[in-house]
Order: structure tokens, then sequence, then C-alpha cells
């Protein structure tokens, strides 16, 4: 068994004749985390069996994208379009290749991420990158992780959150200061950003009390969020600001 989902490059693996005295790892929960708080990541990088590394939380909630390369992913099923995008922990905590899929963990030892990328010099961020650690890596959130797991392992699919909309990245007015923001390119008819009334041109500055500061960003939010999750999206329109709610449905496989 070895379902997988190329939105979140995450898998569940089914070991047979499995050593009797594997323990499960605890999970704890990545929305408790706050900027500071102290984690260490697990892994293998280089090759480099074994290896922990400590560190701090950097940044929550940073959107970061990454592609997987067909030729090598073992499943066949690497992304061809759509990237991979996450609303990452951020960590200054060692992570290098080979670090990917590793845990990382809290003072207490539980899961709060799944290591998932790092950022590289000259370079987009990606796991796909062979430069040493500089500092910077990226997790995927145990929450995140543990709702598709839970999806693969009852189903061998995972739903995944649904606005409507394309952006690109702008800034809008907010008072008398300028703020970065996602700019709506497009509203899809039917999907529940229509339903809700939002229009070509509205710039997106929040979802659910965090902060959108461009495409990337807003994508992530979404993504994070379960199907059917109610969220309160910001907008700027006309220089007036105003709060939406809406419901999000399960991404349809023929739309972007």
């Amino acid at each position: 068994l070895f379902p997988y989902t190329t939105l979140s490059d995450l898998a569940v693996i089914k070991l047979t004749n499995a050593p009797t005295d594997l323990k499960a790892i605890a999970l704890g929960d990545a929305a408790t985390l706050k900027v500071g708080d102290q984690v260490m990541a697990v892994g293998n990088p280089l090759g480099l069996a074994g290896t922990v590394t400590t560190g701090i939380v950097s940044a929550l909630n940073r959107p970061v994208t990454t592609t997987t390369d067909p030729s090598t992913d073992p499943l066949g099923q690497a992304p061809t379009t759509d990237p991979v995008v996450t609303n990452a922990i951020q960590t200054s905590a060692a992570i290098n290749p080979g670090n990917s899929g590793g845990a990382l963990v809290n003072p207490a030892g539980q899961l709060v991420g799944i290591n998932s990328a790092i950022a590289s010099l000259g370079s987009s961020t990606g796991s796909s990158s062979q430069s040493g650690n500089i500092g910077i890596g990226f997790a995927i959130p145990v929450n995140e992780a543990r709702s598709i797991a839970a999806q693969l392992i009852t189903s061998g699919t995972a739903t995944h959150a649904y606005l409507g909309v394309s952006s690109k990245d702008g800034t809008v007015a907010d008072g008398s200061a300028q703020r970065a923001a996602a700019i709506l390119a497009t509203v899809v008819a039917g999907t529940p950003a229509d339903k809700a009334g939002l229009h070509v041109g509205d710039a997106i500055i929040d979802v659910d009390g965090n902060s959108i500061d461009g495409s990337l960003s807003l994508v992530a939010q979404v993504r994070e969020q379960p199907v059917g999750a109610k969220v309160t999206l910001k907008i700027v329109r006309g220089g007036h600001t105003r709060n939406i709610t809406l419901t999000l449905i399960n991404k349809p496989t023929t739309n972007p």
C-alpha cells in the first residue's frame, strides 16, 4: 500500500513483516508553535543515517512552492503542472538533501512537522536542490500531514480545498500606506469565490487572521484548509475593506 498525493507531497507506507519493537512517534500540534520555539530535525542528510540537528522555529505560515522531477519519482506520480504549495514551518535546524521526509519534533519529542524543503542561494526553494544548508529549512505542519494521511489510509485518495480563483501579486492602499496583497485575476463561475461575491480586481489581504502578501500566500492558506472549512477573507475593494465568509469545496480535477 503506497497511496500518494502530489498536491501535498505526502504518502502513506504500509510495512509488511515489520519489526515488533517499532513504536509510533507521538503527534504534536503545529497550531501551538510560536516563533522562537526550539525544534529538532531528524533524517539522513547527505546519506548520513540517523542524524539530528537543532534550531528554532524561524517563521510560521511561510508559503513555499516545490516541484519534483518526474524521472526521480519512484511512483511515477510526480506533479507535471501544479507545484506543491505548503504553508510551511520555517526552521533554522540544519536540513540538507536526505532530510526530506524526516521528522521535525518539539522538545517533548512530538512530531510537529515533516521536513520537506530547503532554501538555496541562487535558486528557488525546493527539495530537489543539491546545495547545502544555509539555515533556512521548511517543514509540512503535522496537522496537515495528519489529515492527509488519515484520508489516504481510509480511501487511498485525499481531498484538497478549493476557492475558485486565480490571482497575482500586487499592492493595495491601506489608509495612507500601501500593502502587499493577492489581486484576483479570475473568478471561476459557480465556485465558492463566485457565490460569495468575489470580483476580479479584489485584493485579498487576510485569511482567517493570517496576512496574505501575494498569490503564493493565498494558495498556501487555502491548501492547508480541509474541504468544507468555513473561512473569512478580508478584501479591499474600491478603497474599502470588507470581510467575506465562504465555505471551501473539494478541488475539481479539471480545474487548476
